[in-house]
């Protein structure tokens, strides 16, 4: 009779520990919620309130926000009904700030909906692991200085895909992943942006079947000063950068001798700064009418760029592999570049490049333009090519090297001799 009663418990116990439980559902998430709009109060408390293994399912509509938020959970996934059909608008935000900030969270999604018109940054992930960002459209509608700075910005995150996506009208860049390890961005569209896609301080990162075009600038790698970690190790492949022309429109603190996106050239299709271990290859870079391929260090922006080295930052680009791209210009300058400080400097170098060789014929300034600063500079050494910059390319009036050190100055003598720079 004993021993029966402990099998008894036993078994009730393990009926009840089974009721219990909350079943995980076929999609993997144990709690499912679900809105439609006109209830975007009750999404912003779920947010605050949701635990881990969450599942938010927004139907088809316009919701309007202020802002949301979502901190410190595991496994959550944000999914609407699709980029056309789900439609979050932040455009009654009374204050500057992020559409969507989520901070924290170790496995997020977000899928299949627009973010649209926030004061800030349309949607940053700060401090989040094992991201995707996925058939979402990140627009400001009207893309002037008023727009936020960044539309897509996971920033200091781990393992981060962004794909099928398209952001538009930021006053920095479309799609920013900053002081990340790990970052894969595909299949993505970026239009009407001062940079299309910047990779900044980012290390391992993949760029490829991208389409990026009508911006300032079409793709930037950037490593900066004054951050969290060294970027390098950038692949970028099979890419579609064009008509990359319009005007600089960051905001005014991101312009002058300031480091920031204001510093690209309008016309610019690739804009490598400062950044090392970078390949660059079979991309179709058409139409970008400034400069095509950019290679530059941080002193081609600011002369105290030596003062800010650190762990975390070395000013001179190195081991760049430039190879199998297709690059074309139109016959002029973009109009906008002459109104640009640094698009003024492109226009002196070519005016130089043919000053000094009439054989140009007025020539085009060459596809690749890199500043000429080597860490010869810091090491007083003299190799000629001691930082690696590695090109395979057939095209005619492919390279300069535009002496930056010396612009404007007795002597200043751009050269077009790409011979060191074959790669061996």
């Amino acid at each position: 009779m004993h021993k029966r009663n402990h099998i008894f418990l036993l078994a009730f116990m393990l009926v009840m520990n089974a009721c219990m439980q909350t079943p995980e559902n076929k999609d993997g998430y144990v709690h499912h919620l679900n809105f439609k709009p006109g209830e975007e109060a009750k999404i912003i408390e779920a947010m605050l309130s949701m635990k881990d293994s969450s599942l938010l399912q927004l139907d088809s509509g316009i919701y309007k926000f202020d802002n949301l938020s979502l901190a410190q959970l595991k496994h959550i996934r944000v999914q609407g009904a699709g980029h056309d059909k789900t439609i979050l608008d932040f455009s009654a935000q009374t204050q500057g700030g992020e559409g969507m900030r989520v901070t924290d969270v170790n496995g997020f999604v977000i899928d299949g909906m627009t973010l649209r018109d926030s004061k800030g940054d349309l949607i940053k992930l700060n401090k989040c692991t094992d991201v995707v960002i996925t058939n979402l459209h990140a627009i400001w509608q009207v893309s002037d200085s008023t727009s936020g700075g960044y539309a897509i910005y996971p920033v200091m995150c781990k393992r981060v895909l962004v794909e099928n996506c398209y952001a538009q009208g930021a006053s920095d860049a479309g799609i920013y992943v900053g002081q990340t390890d790990s970052a894969i961005v595909r299949k993505c569209k970026a239009f009407k942006n001062v940079a299309g896609c910047e990779i900044e301080n980012t290390s391992h990162a993949q760029v490829y079947d991208n389409e990026f075009w009508g911006n300032t600038a079409g793709f930037l790698i950037f490593d900066l000063p004054d951050l969290s970690k060294r970027g390098g190790f950038v692949e970028a492949y099979n890419n579609y950068f064009h008509d990359n022309n319009e005007r600089n429109f960051a905001k005014a603190g991101s312009f002058g001798s300031t480091w920031g996106v204001g510093n690209a050239a309008p016309g610019s299709g690739v804009v490598i700064l400062a950044a090392s271990d970078i390949n660059l290859h079979h991309n179709r870079i058409i139409n970008n009418n400034a400069a095509v391929i950019s290679v530059v260090s941080g002193f081609f922006i600011d002369e105290k760029a030596g003062e800010k080295m650190n762990d975390h930052y070395f000013p001179i680009p190195k081991n760049i592999h430039i190879h199998d791209n297709e690059m074309q210009v139109a016959d002029t300058f973009p109009p906008a570049m002459y109104g640009h400080h640094v698009g003024r400097i492109l226009v002196g170098i070519s005016q130089q490049l043919n000053a000094q060789d009439a054989s140009r014929k007025g020539a085009r300034l060459p596809y690749i333009i890199w500043d000429g600063i080597t860490t010869n500079m810091l090491t007083g050494k003299t190799g000629i090519n001691p930082d690696s910059i590695c090109i395979q390319q057939k095209e005619q009036n492919l390279f300069v090297n535009a002496d930056a050190a010396h612009i404007g100055k007795p002597g200043w003598k751009p050269n077009t001799d790409v011979a060191p720079f074959i790669c061996k």
